[in-house]
């Protein structure tokens, strides 16, 4: 990062830049947070009308007539079809590891091979404890909850009990107390399955849709459950909804591309075959879950929300389960209305946020460095980190011109400012004083905020790339040195403290003339204490951003104080500090060599 430096030397100038900086603080503080996520809602029972209103929604349908073939399959069960005891079947590929059971026909453990949870063990999508509550993933959700009850606990027969490998298709049946129901899916060598349910009641057609009702297995502390939302997409706009948005059984009636739920990595989309028949019911559950996964007895409410999905015309939808990895999703594209496989893709799932037209460069790019220069992501990103700051150089050299020029005028600046120090801040005359500083500033061509453009250009650099690496499953355990994971905070807090270092290095480096010595502590110590507050508790990839950043600027600015313009800036503030103290006795600090 640039060191922050103020380059008004005197009077209302340093005060001015002083609350520029405070500003761009404050700013960062509340970007910061704001991609962090907010504290999710607090549902208690039904959802409140603001809720309900979140979303465009429509009262719960009435039954409507399923597709023939569905039909005609439903009422072949005219007599009892039921297991004798749970069973379980494993459909597996290179991919994933899915464990049904015949329970519900639902999913007990959904096994990512390529990813590893916080323990190092494989990684099961299926969170224990929101299934629990909210229900196992691939669950029919029906209007009639004494309905939905049955089917969770009804006895299917699977089609087969021994481990499938794909291509396969896997069946569930069940028929008795006047329900009959079928479930079909198909599996293939993706993370992308098809699946097919019909329900009947009495004979008569029930609307059933799949559902993905409670989370994701890498969640096991409440800022895990933090990033979940609702994705989905209509005419090709992707819309993202945090949970304290979302209402617990509203429906949602229209052409939908895909919809489904998210956290920060993982992802489960439905994809309707007949979208512009597509009907969604959004789900909301409260759960207690650990505070800090350390300390699993301190507990704080969460919600875990989820997604059914079916179809008005009966017919099926595919389902992706997996990673938000930009290479993955864009090779998943909806049903068009014509039943093309060519509508919109998956890739907008991965939310960047407001920065998002940085941040989703900075990872191509840093993408590119990790593939073609160095296979570790934190060397990778200490590279970019070092293009960067060689492309932010000329910004470097336009502040201390700009600080030089500042320098310059002061003298005449002080003259003036004391002309006009026995008005009161109300009063007329100072309009006239700021007219003539600024008259002062033009003819010099001057720029007084010009030492500010390495900050205002960092700032965004610096939320964007929090952004990207808390939205890119790439980044999710990287390991570098002794960093065990790039996306969560340094677990000896070694960077943050060496980024302190490093940016007072940079302000003692740094000329600052005539500077105040409360307002040079403030900007010497006080700022990057600041910063370092939030790398303590941030992405480790952030605090090693910031700190070869940092770094950088120490090394940047001992060759800049040995140029002419470093000499002719120190020799300014040599003179000035000599006067300064000669007038005062007081003690002034001094840029170093």
């Amino acid at each position: 990062m640039a060191e922050h430096r103020n380059p008004n030397q005197q009077g209302g100038q340093d005060t001015r830049s002083l609350m520029i900086f405070a500003l761009l603080f404050v700013v960062l503080f509340i970007g910061l947070n704001y991609l962090r996520g907010k504290k999710p809602a607090e549902p208690v029972g039904a959802p409140t009308p603001a809720q309900r209103s979140a979303l465009p929604q429509t009262p719960p349908p009435q039954p409507q007539v399923a597709a023939p073939a569905a039909v005609a399959a439903a009422q072949a069960q005219t007599q009892p079809v039921a297991a004798s005891a749970e069973q379980t079947t494993v459909v597996e590929n290179d991919l994933y590891r899915i464990v049904f059971t015949n329970r519900g026909a639902q999913v007990k453990s959904w096994i990512l091979k390529k990813y590893k949870d916080d323990a190092g063990k494989p990684l099961d999508l299926v969170q224990t404890k929101a299934s629990q509550l909210a229900g196992l993933p691939l669950s029919v959700f029906t209007y009639d909850p004494t309905l939905r009850k049955q089917l969770d606990q009804a006895l299917f027969v699977p089609s087969a009990t021994e481990t499938q490998s794909v291509p396969t298709t896997l069946t569930f049946v069940y028929s008795g107390n006047g329900i009959t129901a079928h479930k079909t899916f198909h599996f293939d060598n993706s993370y992308v399955l098809h699946a097919d349910v019909a329900v009947t009641q009495n004979g008569v057609p029930v609307e059933a849709k799949l559902a993905w009702p409670s989370g994701f297995g890498d969640a096991n502390e409440v800022k895990h459950f933090q990033s979940l939302q609702l994705d989905y997409s209509q005419n090709g706009k992707a819309v993202h909804t945090a949970p304290k948005h979302v209402s617990g059984g509203g429906t949602m009636n229209g052409e939908f591309d895909w919809v489904g739920t998210s956290d920060s990595y993982f992802a489960a989309i439905f994809l309707p075959d007949s979208p512009d028949q597509a009907s969604v019911v959004t789900l909301n559950n409260e759960v207690q879950v650990p505070r800090d996964a350390k300390d699993p007895s301190k507990t704080a409410p969460v919600s875990i929300i989820g997604a059914a999905v079916g179809s008005t015309d009966g017919r099926g939808t595919r389902v992706y389960v997996g990673p938000k990895s930009i290479d993955v999703l864009k090779t998943v594209h909806a049903t068009t209305t014509e039943g093309t496989l060519t509508g919109p893709s998956l890739e907008p799932i991965i939310d960047f946020g407001f920065w998002g037209f940085i941040a989703k460069p900075l990872f191509f790019a840093l993408r590119w460095v990790q593939q073609h220069i160095v296979s570790n992501w934190g060397w990778a990103i200490v590279i970019l980190t070092v293009l960067l700051n060689i492309l932010l150089l000329p910004t470097r050299i336009t502040m201390m011109r700009s600080a030089l020029k500042m320098q310059r005028i002061q003298p005449q600046i002080k003259a003036i400012q004391e002309r006009y120090k026995k008005y009161k801040m109300n009063d007329p005359q100072k309009l006239e004083m700021n007219k003539e500083v600024q008259a002062l500033y033009k003819e010099h061509n001057v720029n007084p905020f010009g030492g500010c453009l390495p900050t205002l250009l960092q700032l965004p650099i610096l939320i964007a790339f929090y952004g990207m690496l808390a939205h890119t499953t790439e980044l999710r355990q990287a390991h570098f040195l002794w960093l065990p994971d790039l996306s969560a905070p340094d677990p000896l807090h070694i960077l943050p403290i060496l980024f302190v270092i490093a940016m007072v290095a940079s302000q003692r480096l740094t000329p600052t003339p005539g500077m105040d010595p409360a307002q040079q502590k403030m900007m010497t110590f006080t700022m990057p204490i600041m910063y370092a507050f939030f790398f303590w508790n941030y992405a480790s990839g952030l605090a090693l951003y910031a700190f070869t950043g940092a770094l950088i600027g120490v090394l940047q600015q001992v060759v800049l104080n040995r140029t002419e313009l470093g000499k002719e800036m120190r020799a300014i503030a040599a003179k000035r500090a000599a006067r300064k103290q000669t007038k005062t006795g007081g003690k002034v600090i001094q840029a170093r060599r």
